[in-house]
């Protein structure tokens, strides 16, 4: 069997089996809930539709360096017609589904560094379960206005944030020295071993409680602030802080997710189609990527950022329903 065969095979059970779950435990009332009131699709077509828009949203995750969870929250939010809480609960499960695919190689590779990601994992992780308890508990309108405010900010970062690849660390502080958070990997591209060391190591820290916070709160993945603060405030090599920051994403998600799936947040009818929309598209968007001009593709994708920004915070505010 072909390797497009199974993937069109493997589809087609993802969207069989997410019907067939949903079909289970369906009602008027989840209905209402999940798929919007007085909607005129039917409630069978929203996973398909849903599998198809992530697929697409998978490939420009990949090509413009960015991760699906932070596209797929505001987006999904702002254009379907989707209760927030589910939306929020399957992009926690987007953007770990991700992640987890990812961690074990990276770590194998040497490139994510357990001795800088466990300190910040466990404050992130903490208060990413406090900021769930908090999406969940304030009224839909001021989550959205909040959201769309947030993903408003992410794209002036990602608009003007600047990446450097070997920062110049002089002298580690004594927070870092003591957790020994240091190493050496190879880079391929110079052909030789790099040391490497981190500075600015307790407000680096007492960053990541707003990092975990917020993407407990809104579902988001937080590779767009991780990456900043560990490469530009930190001092970590650029690839040590994306491989790092995946790794990261992993257990803070994963500490938030468990708050959604027993208040009863995460929907399979939403969530499934999502999860395996996104991992098939991340799949041929790395293969897309090799030809793809991803400067273009990142300005494409901070536009629709900001018009889905833009769109949930009226939307919060009562303006644009």
């Amino acid at each position: 069997m072909s390797r497009r065969l199974r993937i069109l095979l493997s589809a087609f059970i993802v969207i069989a089996a997410t019907l067939f779950l949903g079909s289970i435990g369906y009602c008027e009332e989840t209905a209402a809930v999940a798929a919007g009131q007085g909607s005129a699709v039917a409630w069978w077509m929203w996973p398909i539709i849903l599998f198809v828009f992530t697929f697409f949203l998978g490939i420009l995750a990949v090509v413009a360096g960015v991760g699906g969870g932070v596209l797929f929250v505001p987006i999904v939010s702002s254009f379907f017609p989707f209760n927030l809480d589910f939306v929020r609960g399957a992009g926690l499960l987007v953007a770990l589904s991700g992640a987890l695919s990812a961690g074990p190689g990276l770590l194998r590779r040497g490139l994510a560094n357990l001795r800088l990601a466990l300190p910040m994992a466990l404050i992130a992780s903490t208060f990413s379960i406090f900021g769930a308890m908090v999406g969940l508990a304030l009224p839909t309108n001021v989550v959205q206005a909040a959201l769309g405010g947030t993903i408003i900010m992410i794209v002036i970062i990602m608009a003007t944030a600047r990446r450097s690849d070997f920062p110049d660390v002089k002298k580690a502080d004594t927070l870092s020295s003591v957790l020994r958070i240091s190493g050496i990997y190879y880079e391929e591209s110079q052909g030789k071993e790099i040391n490497w060391q981190i500075h600015r190591t307790p407000l680096g820290l007492s960053l990541f409680i707003l990092i975990g916070f917020m993407a407990g709160m809104f579902g988001l993945g937080a590779g767009w602030a991780n990456v900043p603060v560990l490469n530009l405030l930190l001092g970590a090599p650029l690839k040590i802080s994306v491989a790092t920051s995946v790794f990261l994403l992993s257990i803070t998600d994963s500490a938030a997710a468990w708050v959604y799936v027993n208040k009863g947040a995460v929907l399979p009818l939403i969530a499934v189609p999502s999860v395996a929309g996104m991992m098939l598209g991340t799949r041929i968007g790395v293969r897309v990527l090799a030809k793809a001009k991803p400067k273009a593709v990142k300005w494409i994708v901070v536009s629709i950022l900001f018009l889905a920004g833009l769109r949930a915070l009226l939307k919060g505010l009562g303006i644009w329903r």
